[in-house]
């Protein structure tokens, strides 16, 4: 019988922010490498288990991150802005969602690139991001030619957020050996 012996994966060439930059024309800098939000992309953050039954819901997203209990869902940059008025506008504002925008100024921690090492604990694409790739978008900030809807996937992320808020507090009110069932299909 022979047995292969495992090679270490070879190290990046050039490193993660010449990836970043090179195959993705993205601003990144760093040690730990940082992606600079606002000019190639802003984010939509949820909570992560929000966020699983988005990516099951909505097959376009653009590319999506997670880091602990946090997913980043990468969106066309200036649709930050563009947030709070979103939900006003589906009936979403005033509704506790822990569905939050990071843009211009903001900073995300790079996962690695595809096919690099992961470590455990650090954030990581599940949805790893290609040149080109078409982010969701209003029609108004550059939405059309096949991008995803960011209409939609914001409704859909409202939505799950407040499910997993209501799943949440029925939980604790269990553990609590409180009685009072919570009015939610």
């Amino acid at each position: 019988m022979v047995f292969a012996i495992p090679h270490p994966r070879a190290p990046l060439e050039g490193g993660a922010v010449h990836w970043y930059r090179s195959a993705l024309g993205w601003a990144a800098e760093g040690s730990p490498v940082e992606l600079l939000v606002g000019r190639d992309f802003d984010l939509l953050e949820l909570p992560a288990d929000a966020g699983d039954a988005v990516l099951r819901r909505v097959a376009e997203t653009g590319p999506v991150a997670v880091q602990g209990d946090r997913m980043r869902l990468l969106v066309a940059a200036g649709s930050a802005e563009e947030l709070p008025g979103l939900l006003d506008w589906l009936e979403w504002g005033g509704v506790d969602l822990d569905l939050t925008t990071i843009g211009e100024g903001g900073r995300m921690t790079a996962p690695p690139p595809p096919g690099a090492d992961h470590v455990r604990g650090t954030a990581r694409w599940l949805r790893p991001p290609r040149r080109g790739s078409r982010l969701p978008a209003l029609a108004g900030l550059g939405g059309s030619g096949g991008a995803p809807d960011l209409v939609r996937l914001v409704d859909t992320a409202a939505t799950e957020c407040h499910r997993v808020r209501l799943l949440r507090a029925g939980r604790a009110r269990v553990q609590r050996g409180d009685n009072q069932p919570l009015a939610f299909s």
